[in-house]
């Protein structure tokens, strides 16, 4: 199963200041917008996404239908799709996608050790 491009999203304190931070460590800005409270920074095949004011907590990351580099992957899973198949294997969701829309939808489900999981399908 292909849950797509993976990331970790910090929350974080002062978003200039982690961005230059990461800087420091290599990392160069991917994409976000700074004036609402995130970014993503990219260092190689690492991807990492600052989130100041959004999220409790550091999360595992997925994104169907984008690869590393935030460019489009034309096959893909839709996050409706790996929500069911999720279901039937019986992983208990935090959110869920609304399974009557298409296009961009997102759930969240947590690992045995309470770490947050977000699938965030973007198209």
């Amino acid at each position: 199963m292909s849950i797509g491009a993976f990331s970790l999203s910090l929350t974080v304190k002062d978003l200039q200041a982690s961005k230059e931070f990461y800087e420091k460590l290599g990392f160069s800005a991917l994409g976000g917008d700074e004036e609402n409270g995130w970014l993503i920074l990219k260092n190689e095949d690492c991807v990492i996404g600052l989130f100041q004011g959004m999220f409790e907590k550091n999360m595992l990351t997925f994104n169907p239908g984008w690869n590393s580099n935030a460019e489009e992957v034309n096959l893909f899973k839709d996050v409706r799709e790996l929500q069911e198949e999720l279901k039937a294997k019986g992983i208990k969701f935090i959110t869920e996608a609304d399974t009557s829309t298409e296009g961009p939808a997102h759930f969240v489900i947590e690992d045995p050790d309470g770490n947050p999981i977000l699938v965030d399908q973007h198209r």
